[in-house]
């Protein structure tokens, strides 16, 4: 049967009464908080329900040092994982010794938030308490090899950041994507059909759920039409069941679905699409790929010989290692072997994908030159019949992470890629994204035009003999003055102190959503360096917890052979009363109340504020132009105001914190007589600070 984690909380949240959303410092609301949630994970391992009990007993006695660490832990193990830095740091502040570990928690929490400077920081000052203590045995400590790695992976991701690849990272939809885990993608041949797991309610096998209080796994697929994808649906039975069924990729020629299920410890399974369309009961994979341990992911070659397979199986040379298999005469898949050291390491290797040239391999590794959890390597064969393989390289920030990135699919032609990740302008936990590389376009040189050279006729002279000249030596070549990066340097302080903030920051372009590479230089300053030549409009996008977010749009000029430096200060607003922000970046569908793809981005932003400030009650206010009836217009701004307030409720965010409002067409910003610079600016939707 469905759990209700949240009738869990009704005496709670009725003892709390109106001072839950004053957020005062309560020791006995914390303890109840703190007793609701440790009877949560004791009965389920609903840790996401979890979570929203120990961060209320958290944030009503920050003194409470177990509250504060088993919130910032539950962050680290579910996502926003970057938010435990809070909670780390106010038992640091107040108890250092409180965990040997401690320090190491705090440099976990800042690196999944890209502050590698910090985290190496604390890292460090782990590894040198550790050093002093080499004989420490408590459970509460981390073995110097891990901080080792931890520390090289801050050094990879600093690098990574600094120089991001050229990717246009674009959320596949809200027909495919919902706000519950949707991963693993795999595309048809031509790519109009998408298959792929979800965990979502809407259109579950089964009604009931899984022990984390969330439904088990199902298959969707959606098809697309007119170039546009349709609404995902379940695949339906005999793929799925009542329980867990995630699909792992399909055949080059779209009629083989292979898929994962518990069984054997996680065995791999196969289906086939009969002529009608329909497919068949899964079966085991033939041969001696499955073991009695975990088989977790399979790629196939297009002429349908060869498997690529990742296995937990001994014998390996880490965790789960990545092994190739051969089709024999019997059509059994035989002659298993690991595919060497070259890809395996000692850490865990998962998610193959042969492209379909049968040479490109892509996969995730937990080791080699990684910024942290699993990360995405390209390697070439080289030599079929030994197996040699090229090094393997780090497909790059943005595409990595500090957190897992994993099963990673090209499509037939290699022009672009798909995988599943959790990123800013995400619906809900992991989205499916499309990855399309973006080329600078080159500029043609310039040919001046030439008169045309009249030949005169040629007289023929006795010939002289003339003395021998030295060779004249040729002209030293001169190089071609090399593009220089604009640094774009970004300082962000307070609005009324000008005292520097270590917000945030982030910059892509606006058209093409690639990443700008980043460093931070101290003083609340990030420098940006622009390596393109042509002048575009760029987003910035600048968070800081206890004041307004800000997401701006700013035309940078194109990088030069001169060195240029351009200094841009946000100044940021506290969240006092009476605060006003404009959600300028909050898109609906025409006369309609439901959000389009590109709105996330900002409603996440939104989210995100009101987590980090427990205090935080804000009022959405919908507004519209003129065009239309004045109660048309009134009646669309309140379901606009509510689809934002819902968002937001649904997320877990207490409704009481959340006030929807609809003024229509009654608070314009400008006049209406103009589209561009009346109508659209008084099209919007806006917040207010009720209390803090």
């Amino acid at each position: 049967m469905r759990i209700d984690i949240r009738g869990l909380l009704f005496f709670a949240l009725i003892s709390a009464a109106t001072s839950a959303l004053a957020q005062e410092q309560n020791k006995e609301q914390s303890k109840l908080y703190m007793e609701q949630f440790e009877l949560t994970m004791a009965e389920t391992k609903a840790i996401d329900d979890a979570r929203e009990l120990i961060v209320m007993a958290a944030n009503f006695d920050t003194t409470n040092i177990k509250a504060n660490f088993e919130a910032g832990h539950t962050y680290l193990i579910t996502i926003n994982k970057e938010q435990a830095v809070k909670f780390f740091l106010r038992i640091y502040r107040q108890s250092p010794n409180y965990r040997f570990d401690l320090e190491y928690w705090i440099g976990n929490a800042y690196q999944y938030g890209l502050k590698f400077d910090n985290a190496i920081n604390f890292y460090s000052l782990y590894k040198d308490k550790l050093s002093k203590k080499a004989g420490y045995a408590g459970k509460d400590k981390i073995e110097m090899k891990e901080v080792d790695r931890r520390l090289a992976e801050c050094a990879n991701g600093k690098e990574f950041v600094a120089s991001p690849k050229p990717f246009a990272i674009t959320n596949i939809g809200r027909e495919i994507n919902s706000e519950f885990e949707d991963y693993a993608p795999v595309l048809s041949p031509d790519e109009n059909e998408i298959i792929f797991t979800t965990r979502r309610r809407d259109g579950n096998t089964f009604e009931n759920v899984a022990l984390d209080n969330k439904p088990y796994e199902d298959i969707f697929v959606a098809d697309k039409s007119g170039g546009a994808w349709q609404k995902a649906k379940n695949i339906g039975p005999p793929l799925n069941t009542k329980y867990s069924d995630s699909n792992l990729t399909l055949s080059p020629d779209g009629k083989t679905l292979f898929i994962y299920r518990d069984e054997g410890n996680g065995d791999i399974f196969e289906s086939v699409k009969g002529a009608d369309g329909k497919w068949s009961e899964p079966k085991p994979l033939p041969g001696i790929i499955n073991s009695s341990y975990r088989e977790s992911s399979v790629s196939i070659t297009p002429d349908g010989n060869t498997l690529y397979f990742a296995s937990e199986r001994p014998g390996g040379f880490g965790g789960s290692d990545i092994y190739i298999a051969t089709k024999g005469s019997n059509n059994q898949w035989s002659r298993v072997k690991n595919a060497g050291t070259m890809i395996n390491t000692e850490y865990d290797e998962d998610g193959p994908f042969i492209v379909a040239d049968t040479k490109t391999l892509y996969f995730s590794s937990k080791g080699r030159k990684g910024m942290g959890g699993y990360d995405i390597f390209k390697t070439e064969l080289l030599n079929a019949e030994k197996m040699e393989w090229s090094e393997p390289e780090n497909i790059g920030y943005p595409i990595n992470s500090p957190d897992d990135d994993i099963y990673f699919v090209t499509s037939k032609d290699g022009k672009h890629w798909y995988y599943s990740t959790v990123r800013d302008d995400g619906m809900g936990y992991t989205d499916i994204y499309i990855i399309t590389p973006v080329e600078e376009p080159k500029k043609a040189p310039e040919v001046a035009a030439k008169e045309p050279v009249k030949e005169e006729p040629k007289v023929e002279e006795p010939k002289k003999e003339e003395p021998k000249k030295e060779e004249p030596k040729p002209e030293p070549v001169k190089e071609k003055p090399q593009v220089q990066p604009l640094k774009y340097v970004v300082t962000v302080v307070d609005a009324d102190t000008k005292t520097p903030l270590e917000a945030k920051v982030k910059m892509q372009s606006s058209k093409e959503k690639t990443m700008v590479g980043a460093k931070e230089i101290g003083n609340g300053a990030v420098e940006f360096s622009v390596t393109t030549s042509t002048a575009k409009n760029y987003t910035l996008s600048v968070e800081m917890e206890g004041y307004v977010f800000q997401t701006l749009t700013e035309k940078i000029a194109g990088a030069t052979t001169e060195p240029q430096t351009v200094n841009k200060t946000i100044a940021m607003r506290k969240l006092v009363v009476g605060t006003v922000s404009i959600l300028r970046n909050i898109y609906f569908d025409f006369a309609k109340a439901s959000f389009k793809t590109e709105s996330y981005g900002e409603l996440n932003k939104l989210e995100a504020m009101m987590r980090q400030n427990q205090s935080l009650q804000v009022e959405i206010a919908g507004h519209t132009d003129f065009v239309g009836t004045k109660q048309f217009n009134k009646n669309l701004s309140q379901l606009r105001a509510n689809a934002v307030k819902n968002y937001l409720v649904n997320k877990g965010i207490d409704t009481r914190r959340v006030k929807a409002v609809g003024y229509g067409e009654d608070k314009p910003l400008a006049s209406n007589d103009d589209e561009k610079e009346g109508r659209e600016l008084n099209r919007r939707v806006e917040f207010r600070v009720l209390g803090n």
